[in-house]
């Protein structure tokens, strides 16, 4: 019998798993003679309330009996192989590093597992014949495609892989399949923008409601990009915004919704306001920066400020993009005698062009506070600067680190006005 399935890492104490004796580092073969190949296969044949699990334990095979109602099995296990990306994209982030960051970043993931399950886009560019049979069998969806162009060659230029099959194509498979798809077009001036983006825009939408969602968002580039790539500005996100809003109200009035969605560095660049929250409809792309900082505008309207009295001084950061927006709030929080300051910090490692907080290094960010924070100060540390288990920023230094280097403590916030509070009514009177 062959036994080769996915391992367990972690058993949740006191879970389902726990209960029916799964152990770390058991390996799951089979559920209900399905074969176990990943994270996916289990989440899929697991849903039923009662199956029948083979597992590997240290080369002894067992048969377990599951009975999970409505619980969750409570296990991690092991990461499946990221499917590598054979594109060679003009404005790849990856090809715009410098080196000597964390080697996670110089990952090139085209991996629709990944998709499912975290949202990472895919291009649809390596997808085998079994792969779209799997995705309907298990009904894989949402997947997030980057499209970027629906004209082939435009799109297989962008892409840098010139025997891309049109996308149009490929998405179709999906939706015969009844996949929902959220997709996103990375503008660039010059190539995919003006009548190719109404195009694409136009094309995409024959595909609703399978196609859940269109999100544009500006090319981003670093000061190490070689391709020549012009980065938009103030006239092209006005051009942008124009063009989006006039389908948004052709959308609206049809279906009630936007489709299309724009990124908020859009509104940022062409110095205009951001639209009314209700035209983000249920945020589906918020994590690709749609919607991001205008919810955080309403938020902050609504949300109670205690009154505290904390004599240690609070500093926290910010990218220069979203200081504005973030300063409203610090304000709020002064009035209430909260003694909290906030620091903007330029991105020197990838260039000030680039601006958004989730890309700003350990050493840009010591340097940023150096001059600013002193030794009894307790520094708020945005956690989209850190993007694994062990608090490392994109640059392998820590949050130790900046407490050595600065000689302060640090607490990491999340996203939200609220972890902000939380993070506030933590920190002692004393």
């Amino acid at each position: 019998m062959k036994t080769k399935g996915v391992k367990i890492e972690y058993i949740e104490k006191g879970s389902i798993a726990e209960k029916c004796g799964l152990r770390k580092a058991d390996i799951i073969v089979s559920i209900n003679n399905h074969r176990i190949k990943d994270a996916i296969d289990l989440m899929f044949y697991s849903a039923e309330e009662n199956f029948k699990m083979i597992i590997n334990r240290e080369g002894e095979i067992i048969t377990l009996n599951v009975e999970k109602y409505d619980e969750p099995l409570g296990i991690e296990v092991e990461p499946f192989r990221i499917k590598r990306c054979r594109n060679k994209c003009l404005f790849c982030f990856v090809d715009q590093l410098p080196k000597g960051l964390r080697k996670s970043l110089y990952v090139k993931d085209e991996d629709y597992r990944a998709s499912f399950l975290y949202g990472n886009y895919i291009t649809l560019t390596n997808l085998t014949k079994e792969d779209y049979e799997r995705i309907a069998k298990l009904h894989l969806s949402p997947l997030y495609v980057s499209v970027h162009a629906t004209d082939p060659e435009i799109r297989n230029r962008i892409l840098g892989n010139y025997d891309a099959l049109p996308v149009l194509l490929e998405l179709k498979k999906l939706v015969k399949s009844k996949i929902r798809i959220h997709t996103q077009i990375v503008l660039c001036p010059g190539i995919n923008d003006g009548e190719i983006l109404e195009k694409t825009i136009k094309d995409l939408y024959k595909l609703y409601p399978y196609v859940k969602s269109i999100a544009i968002v500006p090319v981003g580039l670093t000061k190490y990009q070689k391709n020549n790539l012009i980065p938009v500005d103030k006239n092209k996100a006005q051009e942008v915004i124009s063009i989006a809003e006039a389908f948004q109200k052709r959308f609206i009035k049809k279906h009630g919704i936007s489709v299309v969605y724009l990124a908020d560095e859009f509104y940022i660049k062409a110095e205009k306001p951001f639209p009314k929250i209700t035209i983000y409809d249920d945020f589906p792309q918020i994590e690709n920066g749609v919607g991001m900082v205008p919810l955080f505008i309403n938020k902050i309207k609504k949300i109670s400020i205690p009154q505290r009295q904390i004599k240690k001084r609070i500093v926290t950061f910010t990218g220069i993009s979203f200081y504005p927006y973030l300063l409203e709030f610090i304000e709020k929080l002064k009035l209430r005698n909260i003694p909290i300051d906030l620091i903007p910090i330029k991105n020197n490692l990838f260039g000030q062009s680039v601006t958004v907080t989730g890309l700003l290094a350990g050493e840009d960010i010591i340097k940023g506070l150096a001059s600013y924070v002193e030794k009894d100060d307790i520094v708020l540390v945005p956690e989209v600067t850190m993007k694994d288990m062990e608090k490392k920023f994109l640059d392998d230094l820590t949050l130790s680190d900046i407490e050595k280097i600065l000689d302060t403590k640090t607490i990491k916030i999340g996203t939200e006005p609220e972890d902000l509070i939380s993070a506030i009514n933590s920190i002692s009177s004393d």
